[in-house]
């Protein structure tokens, strides 16, 4: 079996022949890797179909959406997909996937629905509107609804409650569950980590949804968190962008006065990367134009989350810290650092930009480009 990870006591949810086998637990457990030496697992490969081929509708095709509801196909499922871009769903048509005009009719045609949409009024609307997920008179045929956006806890919780209060139709698959379920798992790997399936998600919500979900979890992604009750999920993926956030800041920041003290670009970053302020913002993400190849930074700030979409998660941050009595100024000033880069327009660009239309940072050019230098002697911290 695959790695596994555990802060708590892992308990085996399922062993019996025929079934995914997966671990889970009350508070973090990560099911990580693929579990492809399991028996019945699934398989990488998308020559062929997955073991368990289910009906799976789509909601929300942008960058993170369309890649995964691809991710989907490939692995044999029949997918159903909804978006209000015509041109999105026709690609997905194109490659095998049928239309879905209405959130409603999503949830005639689909075991298992995911959505992943901008925030979380659209979730909302996507719902509880008049042709949403919940509001057919005659039961849901799905029993699983995995909300994949970026949205504030309370609204997951009290989505997951009118979920909960929902009848399932003769042709919903039996999960163990009386009534539907809803969870809510926002995920961390970008567009990238999308595309390649590599995602991380955060979950939230019972177990037995959870176990229902793992099979798809584990084609559009490679590691599975669950953080606990509903709402745990969306709450983890504040955090985490909240971190994000101030990470890429401090790393601009820095770069920025490294250039204007002298120091090569691509130098500094070779020492944060050996030393203590080694992060993912400057191994992985770097802002600085000209240090990294495949980074948003590398083609002047297009694709990758845009500033819009991260100041509207620090937003939720600052609401749920309100909220909660939390004192957290950090965050509070780099969400006025991204709104004002919204408001100058740099709205769509990619949140690495800050190193440049903020902090008014300078491109490496391929000629100025050191090598990277090994220490004397010893480390750096």
């Amino acid at each position: 079996m695959g790695r596994m990870r555990s802060v708590s006591k892992i308990v085996s949810l399922s062993s019996s022949p025929g079934h995914r086998s997966f671990f889970c637990s009350s508070a973090w457990t990560c099911l990580s890797d693929r579990f492809q030496a399991q028996p019945g697992a699934i398989s990488r490969s998308y020559s062929h179909a997955t073991a368990d081929e289910q009906n799976v509708g789509v909601i929300g095709l942008g960058n993170m959406g369309s890649h995964m509801a691809f991710n989907l196909l490939k692995a044999g499922h029949t997918l159903f997909v909804h978006d209000r871009n015509d041109a999105a769903m026709q690609s997905l048509v194109e490659k095998g996937a049928s239309k879905a005009d209405s959130p409603k009719e999503i949830a005639e045609r689909s075991d298992v629905v995911i959505t992943m949409l901008p925030a979380s009024s659209h979730v909302e609307e996507v719902y509880t509107g008049s042709n949403g997920l919940l509001s057919s008179s005659a039961g849901l045929r799905p029993s699983v609804l995995i909300d994949c956006s970026t949205i504030d806890p309370q609204t997951s919780r009290t989505l997951a409650t009118k979920v909960g209060t929902c009848r399932l139709s003769a042709s919903a698959v039996n999960i163990g569950s009386e009534t539907p379920v809803m969870l809510d798992a926002p995920v961390s790997g970008g567009v990238g980590g999308a595309s390649a399936a590599s995602l991380t998600f955060m979950v939230g919500g019972p177990e037995t949804g959870l176990k229902a979900a793992l099979p798809l979890f584990n084609v559009m992604g490679k590691r599975v968190v669950h953080c606990g009750g509903p709402g745990t999920g969306s709450a983890a993926k504040l955090c985490n962008n909240l971190a994000m956030a101030i990470s890429m800041a401090g790393v601009s920041e820095a770069f920025a006065l490294g250039q204007r003290l002298g120091i090569d670009s691509s130098i500094l970053s070779n020492i944060f990367n050996s030393s203590s302020a080694r992060c993912w913002s400057s191994d992985t993400y770097n802002p600085v134009p000209g240090v990294m190849d495949n980074v948003p930074a590398s083609r002047d700030y297009k694709g990758g989350f845009s500033c819009q979409l991260l100041a509207k998660d620090l937003g939720l941050a600052l609401v749920a810290a309100k909220e909660t009595g939390s004192h957290i100024p950090l965050t509070k000033q780099v969400y006025e650092m991204y709104s004002n880069l919204c408001q100058k327009g740099y709205n769509h660009e990619d949140f690495s930009n800050i190193f440049q239309r903020l902090y008014e940072g300078e491109p490496l050019h391929a000629e100025d480009k050191q090598p990277a230098k090994e220490p004397l002697a010893g480390g750096t911290q």
